[in-house]
C-alpha cells in the first residue's frame, strides 16, 4: 500500500514538473530559446498569490488570477528587454542573458520579500480521500495538481492545433522568415507564447508551494530546473513529451527517495536522463530534426 502511496506522490509532484515543462517547451519550441529564468518566474507568481491572500484577505481563486496576470506581463517584458534583442545570435548568449534574468529576479525578490521564508497558505479548499481504511490518502492538492496538468496539455494541444495563434506559432517554429512573408506577426506570436509560458510557470508555482509550504527567493530555481529536465526526458518541443517527462520524473524522484537516497535522488533522475538520451538522444516523444543547410 506504501507504494501506491508513494506512486500517487510522485504523479502530484511529476505534474507540477509538467506543468512548468510545458512553459519550457512552448518557448522552445517556438522561439527556439532555452527560457533558463522560467523557475524564478515561478517563484515570483507563488510570492504575488502569497500577498494577496495575506496581505489584502482576498479569496484563493483571486490570488490565483493575480498570479497570472502579473507573470504574463512579466514574460513578455522579459522577452522584450532580455531575449527579443538577442534573436539570431548564438545558443551562449542567449543562455548567458537567461542567468543573468535569473539572478536578478532572485535578487529582486529579496529585496522585495526579504530572504526569510514565507508559510506560504495553500490555495486549495478540498477535502482528502481516504482509501482502506486510511492506508491510502488522496490530498485536495494532488487532485488538484493532476487536473490541472491534464486540463492544461489538453487546452494547450488543441488551442496550437486549432486556433489562428496556435497556427501561427506552429509556422513561426517552423520557419520565422517564412512565417513573416506569410503576414505572421512574429514578434507578436513569440510575446504570446511567453505571455502563455509564464502564466503556466504562476499556476504551477501556486500548486507547488500549496504542496510544499515554504515560500523563498529560490523556491523555483530546482524546480525549474527537474522541469527543464523533464522537458528534455519527454522531448523538448513536444506537448504530450512534456507531461510524459515531468510524471515520469515525478515518479523516478519519489521512488528514488524513498527506497535508494533522498541525498542522491537528483543524480539518479539525471542518470535516468542521460541514459535515455543515449537511447533517443531526441526524448521519449520527441523528433529528430535534421539542421536545414
Amino acid at each position: 500500500m506504501q507504494v501506491l502511496q508513494y506512486l500517487i506522490n510522485g504523479i502530484s509532484i511529476g505534474a507540477v514538473y509538467a506543468i512548468i515543462a510545458l512553459g519550457y517547451t512552448m518557448v522552445y519550441g517556438i522561439a527556439k530559446m532555452l527560457n533558463f529564468a522560467h523557475g524564478d518566474v515561478i517563484m515570483v507568481g507563488a510570492y504575488i498569490s502569497f500577498c494577496v491572500t495575506n496581505y489584502l484577505g482576498l479569496p484563493a481563486i483571486v490570488s490565483v488570477v493575480a498570479a497570472m496576470a502579473v507573470c504574463m506581463v512579466l514574460g513578455i517584458v522579459i522577452e522584450g528587454l532580455a531575449y527579443k534583442p538577442l534573436r539570431g545570435t548564438t545558443s551562449l548568449a542567449v543562455l548567458i542573458t537567461a542567468i543573468g534574468v535569473s539572478y536578478f529576479l532572485q535578487n529582486a525578490a529579496q529585496l522585495i520579500w526579504t530572504s526569510n521564508a514565507k508559510n506560504f497558505t495553500s490555495v486549495v479548499n478540498m477535502p482528502p480521500i481516504v482509501l482502506m481504511d486510511g492506508q491510502l490518502v488522496i490530498t485536495g492538492e494532488v487532485l488538484l495538481t493532476v487536473g490541472v496538468s491534464a486540463l492544461v496539455m489538453v487546452g494547450l494541444t488543441l488551442f496550437t492545433g486549432k486556433t489562428r495563434t496556435g497556427k501561427a506559432m506552429r509556422a513561426v517554429s517552423e520557419d520565422q522568415d517564412a512565417a513573416q512573408l506569410m503576414g505572421i506577426n512574429v514578434n507578436r506570436t513569440i510575446s504570446t507564447t511567453f505571455a502563455i509560458g509564464s502564466a503556466l510557470a504562476a499556476v504551477a508555482g501556486v500548486l507547488l508551494c500549496s504542496t510544499v509550504p515554504t515560500l523563498t527567493p529560490t523556491t523555483g530555481s530546482m524546480p525549474g530546473i527537474r522541469a527543464f529536465t523533464a522537458a528534455v526526458f519527454g522531448g523538448i518541443g513536444s506537448i504530450p513529451g512534456a507531461m510524459l517527462g515531468g510524471v515520469l520524473l515525478g515518479i523516478i524522484e519519489t521512488f528514488s527517495k524513498a527506497y535508494l537516497s533522498t541525498q542522491f535522488s537528483d543524480a539518479i533522475v539525471f542518470s535516468v536522463l542521460i541514459i535515455i538520451l543515449l537511447v533517443k538522444p531526441a526524448g521519449l516523444m520527441g523528433k529528430q530534426v535534421q539542421e536545414k543547410v
